[in-house]
């Protein structure tokens, strides 16, 4: 599902995080064994602050990285497996939600029935494949996968329309590529050549797993290729997708009609329980184009190749040993560089999470989630907003009517905090103990036509868009929000019993960096409604894009391994929340009394130094070549490094709580820094 969301930290991390208060109180917010203090922090801030803890934090085999706020989850993931096993190991009444916590984590920690049943459990899937005769049998089985949430073709989902936001509307969407994007079929570059062949060889070797012969699986493995490479070439690229402007196209039924003539769109919506759809948004017309030729171009069989393919890779991560190991040593070695797959009890902890993520949710609060931790950070939020206004009023290149206008902005935000008012109702979710893969998949299903209820209906102002169990926070520009689940309220990101320094260098930042997101180069370009509309006069938008600019062209220099450098461009939207949070945070951080007397140390730190040093380990991380490569190329969030010493050598306080001098690698010259928020 495609959905427009700012998070703090890349990926989906779909696990729950106890806040232990005995753990919170005894660890240390500043310990000086996770620093190298053998280092000038004018030379490497990040080896300074965090040098410690690279060295004695190695990336365990199961990861293709490993930072600080991984340690969290790691910490409690032991404590979220009682939680789980204890309900997985009573006998609860059919059909509650414990019954389907209980039966879906057990479905998927049944080794022996998952080994017995094999490949041969989606054997009736495969038959229905088999039998597609027709181009119309094709548009079913897209449909039909649609509803799994299996990647074929384009995609759907049901989002508030950008110009719009109070109603939801069904967006399509470019999909349907077995590589994370078209520059992994398209680019020359050494590592995407290498790639290309490990993932033919792969196509061949799963293939062959499902019962092909050698010379079936290498004859369908291009096929497959070939059909990626042609969705490929008509794919956006991820930097073009950047720009909200150019993912907005509504058409009407008789326009997406005249740009796909050979889809029968109405028998499509009608099969999704969508029979009464008049607009849609098509984010990217010409891969929706490409695709309808190729619905006509394509023969039949090549079809249903690419469909068996679509279907054994959406399904291998919970079939048998041998197909989840041949899938790993894909997806996760050649590609991530990971060593060793996660043990079995975490991939079905995760999966269990994300097919009942508030059923999950909603018991991990009651046993968890301390109430004063919501009150603090609702505190923090009201100065954070504070000190947004009032930097906002001295800006030197933002006009009068802008500053208006994003002062409306800003004091619109709605802000959540640990947990939804209202729980999602896993009523109509069939969980069974007869299959793991089949309850995957009923999951996927249940949460299909959940989104599909919603399309064409006003937004529902209540939802949350991440269960309070994960590890993350997000800005959603179209509803104008920040969201801070529970898991995210304990250490390194906050302590309940820290002095304002560490908090306001850590939760701060992270509150601050959301809200920058409904500012930065994309979230400027919605309303206070959340409605993509131009809100900036043309004078200030030159000067913000000029001051944006100078942070691209620095991040642009940075090497992130040999001769491969960042892509400030790419990552341009969530340096700007960085930057942003961090002066956003110390901004409200100067309003307390800690700040007011500066001079006073806590452990050989001034309030300021500990301010900065809270941030930094935020950011600790150890990380692979491969991983390294694959997340430049992915990922909008810079690598943990870049994102200490990035945004930081920007920031004059910086440079004088840790006496920056002119020839440190650490100092800008003034005239040199990106200050834009």
């Amino acid at each position: 599902m495609k959905q427009i969301f700012y998070t703090i930290i890349a990926g989906v991390l779909l696990t729950t995080q106890a806040c232990n208060e005995e753990k919170v109180m005894n660890k240390k917010s500043i310990e000086r064994s996770n620093m190298d203090l053998s280092v000038n922090p004018g030379d490497d801030f990040n080896q300074y602050a965090n040098g410690g803890w690279i060295k004695n934090n190695p990336i365990p085999d199961d990861k293709s990285q490993y930072g600080a706020f991984v340690e969290l989850i790691d910490e409690n993931d032991k404590q979220v497996r009682e939680l789980v096993e204890e309900i997985a190991k009573e006998k609860h009444e059919y059909g509650s939600v414990a019954y389907k916590i209980a039966a879906y984590y057990n479905s998927g920690m049944d080794s022996v029935a998952i080994e017995k049943a094999g490949t041969t459990v989606l054997a009736d899937e495969f038959n229905k494949i088999e039998k597609i005769s027709s181009v119309e049998e094709i548009q079913g089985q897209l449909s039909y996968f649609h509803s799994y949430w299996i990647s074929s073709g384009f995609g759907i989902y049901g989002g508030a329309d950008s110009k719009n936001s109070d109603m939801v509307i069904s967006h399509l969407y470019q999909s349907g590529l077995g590589l994370p994007d078209r520059d992994y079929y398209l680019s020359d570059a050494e590592r995407f050549v290498e790639i290309r062949t490990k993932y033919m060889e792969h196509l061949g070797i799963m293939f062959t797993l499902f019962g092909d012969s050698k010379e079936e699986a290498a004859s369908n493995a291009e096929v497959v290729y070939n059909f990626e490479l042609q969705l490929a070439k008509a794919s956006m690229d991820r930097l073009e997708q950047r720009d909200p402007h150019k993912t907005y196209n509504k058409k009407n039924m008789a326009e997406l009609s005249e740009l796909a003539p050979n889809f029968d769109w109405g028998a499509y919506f009608t099969s999704l329980n969508l029979p009464e759809v008049t607009e849609v948004i098509v984010s990217q017309p010409d891969f929706v184009k490409e695709f309808d030729l190729m619905l006509v171009n394509k023969t039949i069989e090549e079809w249903k190749v690419y469909f068996r393919w679509n279907l054994i890779n959406e399904s291998a991560s919970y079939l048998n040993s041998v197909v989840v190991n041949a899938n790993f040593n894909f997806y996760g070695k050649a590609l991530s560089g990971t060593p060793e797959l996660r043990p079995r009890w975490k991939r079905v902890l995760n999966s269990t999470n994300s097919s009942l993520s508030e059923a999950v949710g909603q018991i991990y609060v009651k046993k968890y989630f301390p109430p004063e931790a919501k009150d603090r950070m609702l505190k923090l939020v009201d100065n954070l907003k504070i000190a947004l206004g009032e930097r906002i009023k001295q800006l030197e290149w933002m006009g009068e009517e802008t500053k208006v206008n994003a002062q409306d902005k800003l004091n619109a935000i709605r802000v959540k905090i640990g947990y939804p008012d209202k729980w999602m109702d896993y009523t109509d979710l069939v969980v069974e103990n007869d299959s793991y893969i089949k309850n995957v998949l009923r999951a996927r299903i249940f949460s299909f036509n959940d989104m599909v209820a919603k399309i064409d209906k006003p937004v529902d102002k209540s939802e949350w868009h991440m269960p309070p169990q994960m590890v993350n926070a997000y800005y959603s520009p179209t509803s104008n929000e920040i969201v801070f689940p529970a898991a995210i309220l304990q250490p390194p990101f906050f302590y309940l019993d820290a002095d304002d320094a560490v908090n306001y260098g850590a939760i701060g930042v992270v509150i601050g960096h959301e809200m920058t997101h409904g500012f930065d180069d994309k979230g400027r370009l919605y309303d206070k409604d959340g409605n993509l509309n131009t809100w900036w006069t043309d004078e200030d938008s030159e000067r913000f894009t000029k001051r944006a600019d100078v942070l691209v062209n620095q991040f642009n220099e940075f090497v992130v391994l040999d001769s491969v450098k960042a892509n400030g461009k790419y990552t341009l939207g969530e340096n700007i929340a960085d930057l942003g949070g961090i002066n956003i945070s110390y901004t409200a951080f100067s309003k307390t009394d800690q700040w007011k007397n500066n001079k006073e140390m806590i452990n050989g730190f001034t309030p300021d130094q500990r301010f900065f040093l809270s941030y930094a380990h935020l950011w600790a991380q150890n990380i692979r070549d491969k991983e390294i490569l694959r997340r430049t190329q992915e990922d909008v969030h810079s690598l943990g490094r870049l994102r200490v010493i990035g945004p930081l050598r920007n920031v004059s306080v910086f440079h004088d709580a840790f006496d920056i001098k002119e020839g440190d690698y650490m100092f800008l010259p003034e005239s040199e820094r990106a200050l834009i928020w």
